[in-house]
């Protein structure tokens, strides 16, 4: 269904789906979770973003790729796991589009047409999401970003800090940095630089990612291990870089956003 020259709706499955096309570049947005799948600018030639090529596209199943929004908690402390928003349909509530940019906002209302949360995104020469909470009570929030590599075995994550809470281990230890993956990783840490870089030496690529407003950046890559809808080769060409505020809760009308940027050397 054509929204206008530049907007469509499609259907992936079970999931529908926003498709922009425009000069600036294209990208998909699933209305389930306001996810978006796929940002692929003008000019690259590979898409910024993962996206498991054995997705079912389920409804009501978390999908797996793109940048699921992890809301109103994070992690398995609740059932389910992540939260709520990334399984429920959000609406697309407003839009604009202009020569050099397109602007998409998605709203998240209760049963009672009260809205909870909105998410912002901006496409340009950068990709801009910002997400805003609107409930009464205070909650987690997680931007979970998986970016697309060529080899994770030669891609670099670089301006981290040199301590981090490692999930898998429950310790608080130090790492280097820059960051290479060669095993599974999940850990926390606290946010010290605005900026985090993705270097991909096989696509001479860097992916920089500037979190805002955010307390914490999650670094996960599941390696081996078996991962719902993630083929056993998955793990080989993603990585995510999360952009989170965990200890410090979002209280009503707060944001945490992201901007990523991407650039060839």
């Amino acid at each position: 269904m054509e929204i206008n020259e530049h907007l469509s709706l499609i259907q992936m499955n079970e999931i529908p789906v926003v498709v922009m096309k425009h000069t600036t570049g294209e990208a998909k947005i699933a209305l389930q979770g306001a996810q978006l799948l796929s940002w692929q600018p003008a000019g690259a030639a590979q898409d910024v973003f993962w996206l498991s090529e054995i997705e079912p596209f389920k409804a009501g199943q978390a999908i797996r790729g793109g940048i699921p929004i992890c809301y109103p908690w994070f992690g398995p402390r609740f059932q389910p796991s992540h939260g709520t928003a990334r399984l429920r349909l959000w609406q697309l509530s407003d839009y604009q589009i202009d020569t050099d940019k397109v602007m998409l906002e998605f709203s998240l209302f209760d049963e009672q047409g009260i809205i909870e949360a909105k998410v912002r995104m901006r496409f340009a020469e950068t990709c801009q999401i910002t997400f805003t909470h609107y409930g009464q009570d205070s909650a987690q929030a997680a931007l979970h970003s998986y970016f697309r590599v060529a080899d994770i075995t030669h891609t670099e994550v670089q301006n981290l800090p040199e301590q981090c809470f490692n999930q898998l281990t429950g310790r608080v230890q130090n790492v280097p940095s820059p960051r290479i993956i060669d095993r599974e990783v999940d850990c926390i840490y606290h946010l010290e630089q605005a900026d985090s870089q993705i270097v991909d030496q096989r696509w001479q690529r860097k992916i920089t990612i500037s979190h805002q407003q955010a307390g914490e950046i999650v670094l996960w890559n599941p390696w081996q291990k078996p991962t719902s809808s993630m083929s056993e080769e998955g793990h080989k060409s993603m990585l995510c870089v999360e952009t989170a505020r965990l200890s410090r809760p979002l209280q009503f009308g707060e944001s945490i956003g992201v901007e990523i940027a991407f650039n060839t050397f």
